[in-house]
Parts: C-alpha cells; sequence; structure tokens
C-alpha cells in the first residue's frame, strides 16, 4: 500500500464519478484520491458523503497549494473544456503528472499551453480516449494494422445523436462554443481521435460546414415544441424536450441542490436564446497518408449510434453500431455510457457488426469481443491502463498521450476556423508549436 499514488480530482461534475470510484474500489490498492479541487460545495459533497471521502478541498486558485500540502502526485483533469489548459499546466508546473479527460483543450492557444508546459517541465499526460477501448472499434484497428484492406484510401464516418442525448449538449455548459469548443472538439474529438489511430495519420487540412439547424428559438424543431419555459424544472410533466432534474437524486444533488452556489442552471432550454454551437456539421479532412475522410454529425437523430465504412486499396471494412434504435420520452441521456437502461427496437435492434471484404471475395462478418460496461466495454480497459499502466498488453497501441490529444482537437479547431471563415483551413495555419507526425514531443 506504501506504493500508492496520491491522486487530486479537478472538477467533480458526472465524469469525475468513473475515476472517483475506481480510485474508491477496484483500484484503491493503486492509488488514493487525498483532495479534490472544486469550487461548487455541493457537488463536492455529492461524492464526499456518496464515497466516504473525507479529503481537503480547494478552489481551483489554490491548485499549487493543494498539489504541495497534499504532496499530490497525480491530478485527474475533468473541469469543463475550457479550464483544462489552465488546469493541466499549472498542475505540471506545480510538480504533478496528470490524466486529462477528452478533449486535451479547446483551442490552439490552449494547445501551446500545455505542450510548452509538458516542455519546460518533463511531467507525464494520459489522454483518456476510452472510445479505443471498446472492442468493436479496436477490432477495426486490428483489421486494419493487418493489411486485410490494404492501404486506407478514404473513411466515411457518420455520427447520431439522438433527441435525448443530443438534446442535452444544448441544456448544459456546453451550449456556449466559449466553454465546450462545440461539437467539433468536445464530442467529435472521440471520433477524430478514433480515425487517426485507425489510420495512422495526422490531419494536415480541414474543410467545416453546419449550422444550429434545430435547436435555438430560429430552429426548425421549435415550433412543434411548443410555448416553452426557461427551465425544465418549469416544464409540463411529459415534456419529451426537458430534464427534471429534481427527480434525479444524482442530477438534483449535483446541480439543482449545487445552482445556489454559483448560478448554473444544468437544465435550460434546447430552444431557447445564447446557444452557439452547431447540432449538424459536416467535414471533409485530408490526412498525412494521403486517405481522406468525410464525416458527419447530427444532434437530433431518433436513433443513435454510428457507421463506419473504411475503403483500402484491397477491399472495405465497414462497422455499424446502434446504441439506441428509438428513443422514449423517459430515456437515459447517454446509451453508450448506461447500455442497461436503454430501450430495444425491433427494426432497429441495439447491436454491432463489422464486415470486411476483399475484392474479388465475398463478404465476411468479424466476431467483436463482448465489452463489459459503458462505452462499448471500453471504460474497464481504460481504467486499468491509467491507474495499473504496463500490465495489460497494448499490441494496437491504445493507450494515448499528448500528441493524440493534440492531433485529436486539431480537427475540430481548424474545423471551428473553417466554419467561422467558409475555407479549407490547412492545419499548420493553426500554428500549434507541435509536429503532429512525431513519436514525441
Amino acid at each position: 500500500m506504501t506504493n500508492r499514488r496520491r491522486y487530486a480530482v479537478a472538477g467533480t461534475g458526472s465524469r469525475a464519478g468513473m475515476y472517483l470510484n475506481a480510485l474508491t474500489q477496484d483500484y484503491a490498492h493503486a492509488g488514493e484520491v487525498v483532495a479534490l479541487c472544486e469550487p461548487n460545495p455541493a457537488r463536492a459533497d455529492h461524492y464526499a458523503t456518496g464515497l466516504a471521502l473525507d479529503v481537503p478541498r480547494y478552489e481551483p486558485a489554490d491548485l499549487e497549494r493543494m498539489i504541495a500540502e497534499q504532496q499530490v502526485d497525480r491530478v485527474v483533469v475533468t473541469s469543463p473544456d475550457h479550464a483544462h489548459a489552465d488546469l493541466v499546466s499549472r498542475a505540471m508546473r506545480a510538480g504533478a503528472d496528470v490524466v486529462v479527460e477528452k478533449p486535451l483543450t479547446t483551442t490552439a492557444e490552449g494547445v501551446r499551453t500545455i505542450t510548452q508546459a509538458m516542455r519546460e517541465t518533463g511531467r507525464d499526460l494520459v489522454m483518456t480516449f476510452n472510445y479505443r477501448y471498446a472492442p468493436r472499434n479496436s477490432e477495426l484497428r486490428r483489421i486494419i494494422a493487418d493489411g486485410e484492406i490494404g492501404r486506407v484510401l478514404s473513411v466515411h464516418f457518420e455520427w447520431a445523436l439522438d433527441t435525448v442525448h443530443g438534446a442535452d449538449y444544448f441544456r448544459r455548459w456546453h451550449r456556449d462554443k466559449a466553454n465546450s469548443g462545440g461539437l467539433l472538439v468536445h464530442k467529435s474529438s472521440h471520433h477524430f481521435d478514433l480515425v487517426n489511430w485507425w489510420v495512422g495519420a495526422a490531419p494536415v487540412r480541414v474543410y467545416a460546414t453546419g449550422g444550429l439547424k434545430f435547436y435555438g428559438p430560429d430552429g426548425a424543431g421549435a415550433a412543434a415544441a411548443g410555448r416553452r419555459p426557461a427551465k425544465g424544472r418549469d416544464a409540463a410533466a411529459g415534456d419529451p424536450w426537458s430534464i427534471d432534474l429534481a427527480a434525479d437524486p444524482k442530477l438534483k444533488a449535483m446541480y439543482l441542490d449545487a445552482e445556489v452556489h454559483d448560478g448554473y442552471v444544468r437544465d435550460q432550454d434546447v430552444f431557447a436564446p445564447g446557444i452557439t454551437i452547431e447540432d449538424n456539421l459536416g467535414l471533409t479532412v485530408d490526412y498525412t497518408s494521403g486517405a481522406f475522410l468525410t464525416y458527419s454529425l447530427n444532434a437530433h437523430a431518433p436513433w443513435e449510434g454510428y457507421r463506419v465504412t473504411v475503403n483500402g486499396s484491397e477491399g472495405r471494412a465497414e462497422l455499424e453500431v446502434i446504441e439506441r434504435g428509438f428513443v422514449a420520452k423517459a430515456s437515459v441521456v447517454d446509451p453508450s455510457a448506461a447500455p442497461d437502461g436503454v430501450e430495444d427496437d425491433q427494426v432497429r435492434p441495439k447491436g454491432e457488426r463489422l464486415v470486411v471484404q476483399r475484392h474479388w471475395e465475398a463478404a465476411r462478418e468479424v466476431p467483436i469481443p463482448e465489452g463489459i460496461g459503458g462505452h462499448g466495454g471500453g471504460d474497464a480497459i481504460l481504467l486499468r491502463d491509467i491507474f495499473e499502466p504496463g500490465t495489460q498488453d497494448d499490441p494496437l497501441g491504445r493507450a494515448s498521450g499528448v500528441l493524440d490529444g493534440v492531433r485529436a482537437v486539431t480537427t475540430g479547431i481548424a474545423g471551428n476556423v473553417s466554419l467561422a471563415e467558409a475555407r479549407a483551413v490547412p492545419v499548420d495555419e493553426l500554428a500549434l508549436g507541435v509536429d503532429l507526425t512525431a513519436t514525441t514531443l
């Protein structure tokens, strides 16, 4: 037990729960939580009470003092996205390594801030790209790496967020692009990382189009939704576009009861003014390998999941994942994170299918190993890599670091420039100060 690392968690929103649960349960032998860094006392109370965490608490301004006083080895950063660069760089300069939730950061300046801190301090950073670990995504990586379809020439990636999960980004802090970088950075960094990893290349040019088409006061969904309250708590019973924070003990404790401390409203209406992110997006991305990606994201689909097609010089691989075939009015928000509570449908049943077809040959279905737990079975495997590094084989290179994080957000950051300026954006224009093709920083 004396070799356990000393951890602090910065930001105790919903995503912090995965790490706090791991460190107080399955990985208590590998690390201990010695401090929480959180400005909202109600959110910190939720975890402190539920997990019996009697540890000191600090404000974000006191991050350096926390690291020194509690002799913190590693800081897990699960704060809102826009705060990542500041917290990560400060933690490193104060003498701690970092585990950071995706996305790495939201801006080119944030990339430069983090990478400069790493160069100056030599500290370590782990990116938590849990979707790499989902067996279906790992199996597609294996197919490509084994050369079964030859050299990758192009990828088509379609992601559908449904009217429960997709809508939720438009209720919370993500709705302001200054906080989240929009879905191209916050959500799509998962997808862009997968493509970078699958094809073994980095983005060089990005063209994006899209906009706020469905949500917001002028969106296509607003008229049919009828007159709207400013907050979900004031909506009529059964309103499909609202969430009832008081009905869920976790949401009540973390957000409704916490509102008095910082004024953060978790249940804003999805058709209310003030939304600055997009809900329909399309991209074309060129890569260093010569391959290109066509990508689309829709945040108001009637079902949730994704389809990927990889076209190679010797054949084609197709992955289809149905995470939720339809949504009822009362559904779990994220069907990938909580698959056991998801509705099933006969026409579009939950499931996954990977098909490979080489030229001049019949198609064959590739068995996908069974995943256990959230995010396609990826979370459990990711946690072992974080808290017990080096104890499981990684022939596919699933573990990710700062360069993987930079490559993933680069596509989104360049995409946001493209949206604003209606042109293709060479990645070099971002002046990140990082060689995206390098193996080390």
